[in-house]
């Protein structure tokens, strides 16, 4: 396998924690592309059922790792999802786990129309760091981080952190 020119990231952790958000700035910043698994498996149909209690499409993760592998060979792709265990360890030079504060959490889903068992199980996840585990159970330790998603500040402060890191890892591997 021929050496990536551009490192792939993975942006993960609980819905609402800001992965979206950080992922389309920071595609931007760097010229790495950007795919949110979510809106990925809404285009190409990538389910294998739905979930009466969530009220939600089951993610057919099998296909969604095959619609990805090519491009992951490749480089140079920020992958956002909230789960991470299904996908390839070989793909990622780095994951960051998005952490926030149940108090923005809640209203950041309740904002979304998260109600009853699916906004509770969502905030217990973050409070018992189910994703950070996840991860660290997934990949590396030394390549999972977290990083706090709570106010605008920390959105800044984590955009420059990857942005440098990206920068790092290019001259680095070039």
């Amino acid at each position: 396998m021929r050496m990536m020119k551009r490192p792939n990231i993975l942006l993960t952790g609980t819905p609402g924690v800001g992965k979206t958000t950080l992922g389309k700035e920071l595609a931007q910043r760097t010229g790495l592309s950007y795919v949110n698994v979510g809106e990925l498996a809404q285009e190409g149909q990538l389910f294998d059922g739905f979930d009466e209690e969530y009220q939600c499409p089951i993610l057919d993760e099998d296909r969604v790792v095959d619609e990805l592998d090519d491009k992951m060979k490749e480089g140079g792709v920020i992958v956002d999802y909230h789960g991470c265990d299904f996908f390839p360890e070989r793909w990622f030079h780095i994951v960051f786990v998005l952490r926030t504060d149940n108090s923005h959490l809640y209203s950041r889903l309740e904002s979304r129309g998260y109600t009853g068992k699916k906004l509770q199980d969502n905030v217990q996840c973050e409070i018992f760091q189910t994703i950070y585990e996840e991860a660290m159970e997934a990949y590396k330790e030394e390549i999972v981080h977290q990083l706090p998603s709570n106010e605008p500040e920390d959105l800044e402060r984590n955009l420059e952190q990857i942005v440098q890191w990206t920068e790092q890892w290019m001259k680095d591997n070039n």
